[in-house]
């Protein structure tokens, strides 16, 4: 993502909140400080426990799911050993009680200061440099993606008031035709209203005429929209992208030069994607083929790679390549991007050879936690080649293909001009999270002066 060399501006509450959650830490080291005195050795070992409780509540305070869970029990353990350390100190009760409720004063203070949620990204300035309206904004529409969300949202009405000129494929057309044809006949924006497979397809006719894209999410899943920070609940708000908005360079991936925005995916869940039930219950389905796919008796995989140690693998039950690395979650459904702008792919494998890897497997994807699952063999490259003996069944951006070997996968770094709404957040829920404790650190110090630390800062 383009983001400003300055660090944006904060908004003066939460910079006051900043200011007082260290004001209320110091005060309660003054506190331990006056209460402990002339016990020097119980004195240094109450302040560096204040300071633990103070760091690890924050990081508690600015982290979700696991991390905050273990920094929780860290913050428990630490104010137990602070009682133990005060409390049996002679007439210390009082000393006690203002040191915790300085503490925790902070720590509510801290949370509202570097709150990482979609309501707070009103304060930051979207990503990407500022755009005029298009001239001659053209629309292609799929009537038939998202259970017909194109006529739900009356989009072609929609796009006749704003001066955009709507274009609905209709059966046996061609979009990329179509998409080519309107850039000849002079369109200065392009975009797309339908699922992630048209948005690919419609991209790469942009990235070809280097004409800036527009991503109305008028799919079923609309992960490309997600990770670029588009309201997916709000789909005629998407076209305000068509007037004053901000426009920013993201990557492109491509196999064996066809373009994709996220994801294509072989062995089990290209599979999947196959079954003709897989459209209408995408989880369901999922779940219903995994036990036959990756069972013991599951035929292996003809798909052959080399890894990130350079070695061989001759089989895969699953393979994931991305355009951009994905946070995982589930098989059925990746998480997000934090970043479209990384000039790499994300490669995920994992072969489940045992009981035990089938097992932890199952629960990772109940859990919708495949991240932590210790299977995954996970790198980041710009370009990697599959082989294999015969045509490859494969899902690119959920559309199911048959590819011929050998699958040639790499990115195209910048490749895409695509403009966002001023209005939409542009962040990915993936770049909301805090990217390391020296983030809460450094980005507490930025905001007792005034400035926020960028959203996607640490994300790379």
């Amino acid at each position: 993502m383009t983001t400003s060399n300055d660090d944006p501006p904060l908004e003066p509450a939460r910079r006051a909140a900043a200011v007082v959650a260290l004001v209320l830490v110091v005060a309660s080291l003054l506190v331990a400080a006056i209460g402990l005195r002339g016990d020097v050795g119980r004195l240094i070992l109450a302040l560096v426990l204040v300071l633990l409780v103070a760091a690890t509540a924050w990081v508690a305070a600015t982290r979700k799911g696991t991390t905050r869970g273990l920094a929780t029990v860290a913050v428990v353990v630490l104010v137990g050993l602070v009682v133990a350390v005060i409390l049996t100190a002679e007439d210390r009760g009082v000393t006690l009680l203002v040191v915790l409720a300085l503490l925790a004063g902070s720590t509510l203070l801290v949370r509202y200061a570097l709150r990482r949620d979609r309501r707070g990204l009103g304060a930051q300035p979207a990503p990407g440099t500022p755009v005029g309206a298009a001239a001659r904004g053209v629309l292609l529409m799929n009537a038939r993606s998202g259970g017909g969300k194109v006529g739900r949202f009356a989009l072609v009405e929609e796009c006749e008031a704003r001066g955009i000129e709507p274009v609905v494929l209709e059966p046996g057309q061609d979009l990329v035709e179509l998409a080519r044809d309107a850039v000849d006949r002079g369109a200065d924006v392009i975009g797309m209203a339908g699922g992630d497979g048209s948005q690919a397809l419609v991209s790469s006719v942009a990235m070809a005429a280097d004409v800036p894209f527009v991503v109305v999410p008028a799919g079923t899943r609309n992960r490309f929209a997600l990770d670029l920070g588009i309201d997916r609940d709000d789909v005629v708000a998407a076209l305000e992208a068509f007037g004053a908005a901000v426009e920013r360079r993201i990557d492109l991936a491509e196999v064996n030069g066809r373009v994709f925005v996220n994801n294509v995916s072989l062995g089990v869940y290209a599979k999947v994607v196959q079954s003709p039930g897989y459209r209408d219950a995408k989880r369901q389905t999922t779940l219903a083929m995994l036990g036959d796919l990756v069972g013991p008796g599951a035929e292996p995989f003809d798909l052959r790679f080399v890894g990130p140690d350079g070695n061989d693998h001759d089989s895969a039950r699953i393979i994931q390549i991305s355009n951009n690395p994905y946070r995982l979650t589930s098989l059925a459904g990746f998480g997000s991007r934090a970043r479209l702008d990384t000039g790499e792919l994300g490669i995920a494998a994992a072969d489940l050879r045992g009981a035990g890897d089938i097992a932890g497997f199952f629960a990772a994807q109940w859990l919708g936690r495949l991240d932590r699952f210790k299977g995954w063999i996970r790198w980041n490259t710009d370009r990697l080649t599959v082989e294999a003996d015969a045509p490859v069944e494969a899902g690119v951006d959920g559309e199911a293909l048959l590819l011929d070997p050998p699958l040639r996968f790499r990115s195209l770094p910048g490749a895409l001009r695509v403009r966002v709404p001023t209005s939409a957040p542009g962040y990915s829920p993936a770049a909301l999270r805090a990217p390391s404790l020296w983030w809460t650190i450094t980005a507490l110090a930025r905001a007792t002066t005034g400035r926020a630390t960028p959203i996607d800062e640490g994300q790379r």
